[in-house]
């Protein structure tokens, strides 16, 4: 394995990638399994007590934005595992084929996190506000880091020249 066709953004992305799926996956199937308590874990609570004091959300409707918030966490979960997919295979990964996954990974996610930040912020829930910091700075980074790097750079083998063209004038004398 080359170690030349590794770039620093998709060394990043895989682990990003490698916090984000367990972390997500696990946190999207408690809200499946139950939506109320998994609305009301550390990830989620900020979310739960802002819809529910601020926003006035009854529990019905609180029951719909945990499983929409799961299908989002899902989503991103879903990016991860594409662009972690793309990245085992050299080709995808020296052209960034691979790019886009994680871009939309990191985008979502950003998404996601900020607001949950936000809303943190708002309830006054210094434990929720801490990871939803972190995370979004993990995120961020990552979209800083794909954004400033170059593109790869292939060596390229030098072109032989070629002889030059003789000089050919037809219904021309040569001794002229």
């Amino acid at each position: 394995m080359a170690t030349n066709s590794w770039r620093i953004s998709t060394i990043n992305g895989a682990l990003l990638a490698l916090y984000f799926i367990p972390a997500w996956t696990i946190v999207a199937f408690k809200i499946v399994v139950s939506p109320v308590h998994g609305l009301y874990d550390l990830p989620n609570v900020s979310v739960a007590l802002f819809l529910g004091d601020h926003l006035h959300f009854a529990s019905m409707n609180l029951v719909r934005f945990a499983w929409l918030l799961a299908l989002a966490k899902m989503t991103v979960v879903v990016f991860f595992a594409v662009f972690l997919l793309m990245t085992t295979r050299a080709s995808v990964r020296k052209t960034g084929g691979c790019d886009e996954a994680l871009a939309m990974a990191l985008g979502i996610g950003s998404l996601i996190t900020f607001g949950s930040m936000v809303m943190a912020s708002r309830v006054g829930e210094m434990a929720a506000l801490r990871l939803h910091a972190t995370e979004l700075l993990l995120l961020l980074g990552g979209a800083i880091l794909m954004a400033v790097e170059p593109p790869f750079q292939r060596k390229t083998e030098p072109v032989r020249q070629w002889p030059p063209e003789p000089e050919i004038y037809p219904f021309s004398n040569p001794s002229s």
